[in-house]
């Protein structure tokens, strides 16, 4: 690294709501922090976005204890904005016992695809996923409530590229600086609304595809800060406008790269391996909808004519189900899970989901008839939780579903989540002062 001009080494991991945490180690001491780790309160999980610690379980009940985190070398890449700098993924390990701490989402992935191994009906088997994500660029403006307004204003410019939607060439710089990271960027475009964006990543084995994820919402949102903007992944960061979802393409390969979910003789070419798999997401969605749909505003993008799901349905190639079907076969059989948004951990999001589709597996359960036509009709299917009170309870409940999660992982979520719930109900917001302050 030296005699490529590297200095630093950016050591960074996910803390429960996928943000990136991490410590900036000159290099001359880079083989210490690999041999002893990087010491960290692990309260570090349990920290609001505002700064206060939630009282989780093993954090201020135990003094404020640390964690040590050991970079893995394994995935070192140079940053392309930060010359001299190596960015570097790290491990969080419990000192006292040797073991992932339960809060860590990166180790909560390992633990069931290590899971999946002993299960007859996964076994030699790889899921490999291709994330999607959109965000919203916003741009500082005093006279808003916020402070932000969506970058470019206009609207209409759906599904384009070029200066119309994009005026100061955002996309292009972005698509080139990631390029230049090497997380397996392929392509983006201006969505939906005024400054919404959605770049797509490549397919890779489960772990790899939620590593870049994560590295890609981190990326984003600091090249948007070198721009004096913001990038937000929230899931509906403006009335009037849409959300930004995070959809999910799930396949299983088999020991000699097969890919397991095709079956041209099957019904719609799918295999009984792929419909045991579309099975257990439905089975199990009220509770992955914690997951990935994780905080307060998530639920305002749900609702009939969004294109979020709002039913536990799946269909072949429908947009307005929870689980779509694409229409390619052979090696590009695959789900595509369109229950999650944005703002959801990729460890976490795709944890559950594989989760959910091996208890389809070893259960093997046979999903309902498909949807036809537009799905916003409830009387064709159950509805997702509605709130995240109720997806929380749903969580709780599901004990085949936390059961794969782990205990330790599981009791901390909920802490965390209902402790941000009960602070929001608390808060007084700028609706009801204006529907309530000049009447009542």
């Amino acid at each position: 690294m030296r005699e490529q001009g590297t200095d630093v080494v950016r050591v960074v991991y996910p803390d429960l709501l996928g943000a990136d945490r991490g410590r900036d180690v000159l290099v001359g001491h880079l083989p210490s922090a690999c041999g002893h780790g990087l010491a960290f309160c692990r309260a570090v999980y349990h920290t609001t976005p505002g700064g206060d610690v939630v009282p989780v379980t093993g954090g201020l009940d135990a003094g404020l204890p640390d964690v040590c985190v050991y970079p893995d070398l394994s995935t070192l890449l140079p940053l392309p904005w930060e010359p001299g700098v190596a960015w570097c993924l790290g491990d969080t390990v419990d000192p006292r016992t040797g073991e992932p701490v339960p809060e860590s989402p990166r180790a909560l992935l390992r633990r069931v695809l290590d899971g999946a191994a002993d299960w007859a009906g996964a076994r030699g088997l790889t899921a490999v996923v291709g994330p999607e994500l959109e965000y919203f660029l916003c741009e500082p403006d005093p006279a808003a409530a916020t402070g932000w307004v969506p970058y470019g204003g206009a609207t209409g410019n759906v599904y384009s590229a070029g200066r119309r939607g994009d005026p100061d060439g955002h996309l292009l710089r972005t698509l080139r600086l990631l390029d230049g990271l090497g997380i397996g960027v392929t392509a983006g475009n201006h969505e939906f609304d005024g400054g919404q964006f959605e770049i797509n990543l490549d397919h890779s084995e489960a772990l790899d595809a939620a590593d870049r994820a994560f590295r890609f919402k981190a990326a984003v949102k600091e090249t948007a800060r070198r721009e004096g903007r913001l990038a937000t992944f929230m899931a509906k960061p403006f009335n009037g406008g849409g959300g930004s979802g995070f959809h999910l393409h799930i396949s299983l390969t088999d020991a000699a790269g097969r890919n397991v979910f095709d079956d041209p003789a099957g019904p719609l070419g799918l295999s009984a391996t792929a419909r045991h798999a579309i099975a257990g997401v439905l089975a199990h969605a009220p509770a992955l909808t914690a997951l990935l749909n994780p905080t307060v505003n998530s639920y305002k993008r749900f609702g009939p004519d969004t294109l979020a799901p709002w039913l536990i349905d799946w269909g072949p190639d429908n947009r307005s189900a929870m689980v779509r079907v694409p229409p390619e076969r052979g090696a590009g059989a695959r789900v595509e899970l369109r229950l999650g948004d944005a703002s959801a951990n990729p460890y976490l999001a795709i944890a559950g989901a594989l989760a959910a589709l091996l208890l389809g597996l070893r259960d093997a359960l046979d999903p309902p008839a498909p949807l036809t036509g537009y799905g916003y009709d409830e009387s064709t299917a159950p509805r997702l939780p509605g709130t995240l009170t109720a997806a929380l309870d749903a969580l709780e409940a599901d004990e085949a579903l936390t059961g794969l999660l782990g205990a330790g992982f599981t009791g901390a979520f909920l802490t965390y989540k209902r402790d941000e719930l009960a602070r929001f109900q608390r808060a007084v917001t700028d609706w009801e002062f204006t529907e309530y302050a000049f009447l009542i």
